[in-house]
């Protein structure tokens, strides 16, 4: 018997078989629900799993923890989880995915780093498995449809989806800004899609000029969305929406670090009769990321920052600083002090950050200064330290920075440095994580001029 966690407080259970809300026979009532001589999805996948059987690669049963085995998924998406190393899902993906597999509506309240981005990929993937192929699928007509707000966000979903589609035969396209129109536009108007990611502002362009159809999304995901309304996208949001079916005929899912009552009220209009699902954002010392703050003259932090980094001889170091001006700032100096260093903020070409990105993922950059905005698409596993050099005026931007340290499990370090200006950020920050962080002055060795 195995042991699973229970369902989520106050819910009801779904039915043990899924159910979907949309049958693509009804919205195509003169058409057969799988074109002739045309293999189902089922069919595809197969060829990929001639050599797996999910009977031999079986995870020991864990109190409190669901297993990914335990969900009945797909085998070709079984398959992929298990070769990542995952065994037991995340909080969020266990309490998400109890009502996606069943074509539940979700609004979701997690920070990244939690695993959502897999919690709805499994999802959409499941659907896209186990729901026959529609007859007569158009050309630039995706089946589900992914907004998020920054181009690296849409990179990293892209490459996680990558990561899980692995053994299906799905076509995934991404529609961003400041990339190849003309290859986007092409590739739109001659392939059949599964499943787009996209930024609002390029997709509503594309839209507009009738190279994507969105009159056959069945799966609609909004990902960061309190992120998309600081940032003003949700007018094209909405001309987005707008475009594909009603909501009573497809799954929405909406996902938020935070809960605002803007955010409920569009959740509102785009889903029915949602689950909620909220993971708690406290981050504490004790967890898997250590929090140290160092005293320091506002004029001596750059110098500071470059000891710091030579002395404790750090190679994957991630530095914020609040506006474009600093951060051009700092990596100037330390690009002067023979750092390998390159940096991310708004002022950067788009080819130009995707570049600097993976040049970071990869380690051939050591470290990279980024403003918040930026900073947002960064989602690399074994970043070992975040450091503050000036603390963020939101304070939930200083949970979402050095929430990119100590992911996957792994430990992590930030470090902030506190100047004059920045002691007036320190205590609703301290009141959002419940967690004093203590400010002491910085060990000698960093305060002494190198020879």
């Amino acid at each position: 018997m195995t042991n699973t966690p229970a369902a989520p407080s106050g819910s009801k259970s779904p039915t043990n078989k899924r159910r979907r809300r949309r049958s693509p026979s009804k919205r195509r009532p003169n058409a057969s629900r799988v074109a002739p001589n045309t293999p189902t999805s089922q069919q595809q996948g197969k060829d990929f799993m001639a050599d797996w059987n999910p009977k031999d690669h079986q995870v020991a049963a864990m109190e409190g923890k669901l297993r990914f085995q335990d969900l009945k998924l797909p085998n070709a998406l079984l398959r992929a989880i298990s070769e990542q190393g995952f065994d037991y899902c995340t909080p969020i993906q266990a309490q998400s995915l109890f009502y996606t597999l069943h074509g539940i509506d979700l609004i979701g309240k997690a920070q990244t780093g939690t695993g959502k981005t897999a919690a709805f990929l499994i999802a959409i993937l499941t659907y896209l498995l186990e729901e026959e192929v529609p007859a007569g699928q158009k050309i630039g007509a995706p089946r589900a449809l992914i907004l998020a707000p920054t181009r690296e966000l849409v990179i990293q979903i892209c490459k996680d989806a990558e990561t899980l589609m692995r053994y299906t035969p799905f076509k995934l396209l991404s529609v961003v800004g400041g990339m190849d129109y003309v290859k986007q536009r092409d590739q739109l108007r001659g392939e059949k899609i599964d499943l787009l990611v996209a930024t609002p502002g390029r997709l509503l362009d594309f839209h507009s000029k009738r190279d994507v159809d969105l009159r056959e999304v069945e799966v609609l995901v909004l990902d960061e969305a309190d992120r998309m309304l600081d940032m003003g996208f949700i007018p094209d949001v909405k001309r987005i929406i707008r475009a594909t079916p009603n909501k009573e005929q497809r799954q929405t899912l909406l996902f938020s670090a935070t809960f605002t009552q803007d955010i409920m009220n569009l959740a509102d209009q785009w889903t029915i009769a949602p689950q909620t699902v909220e993971i708690a954002t406290k981050i504490q010392a004790s967890d898997n990321i250590e929090q140290h703050a160092f005293l320091v003259a506002d004029t001596d932090k750059t110098a500071l920052l470059t000891r710091l980094i030579k002395h404790w001889g750090l190679t994957k170091v991630l530095v914020f600083a609040n506006r474009r001006d600093a951060t051009r700032k700092v990596y100037e100096a330390l690009k002067k002090a023979g750092i390998n260093v390159d940096m991310l903020s708004g002022e950067v070409e788009q080819r130009k950050r995707i570049t600097t990105l993976e040049n970071f993922r990869s380690g051939r950059i050591e470290v990279l200064v980024a403003t918040d905005v930026a900073g947002r698409g960064i989602h690399i596993d074994d970043i070992s330290h975040v450091i503050n050099y000036n603390l963020p005026e939101d304070p939930q931007d200083y949970v979402h920075r050095i929430g990119r340290t100590g992911r996957a499990g792994a430990l992590g370090t930030s470090i902030s440095f506190i100047g004059e200006e920045d002691a007036f950020a320190l205590p609703a920050i301290e009141g959002l994580t419940k967690n004093k962080l203590p400010c002491v002055y910085p060990p000698d060795e960093l305060l002494k001029e190198e020879a």
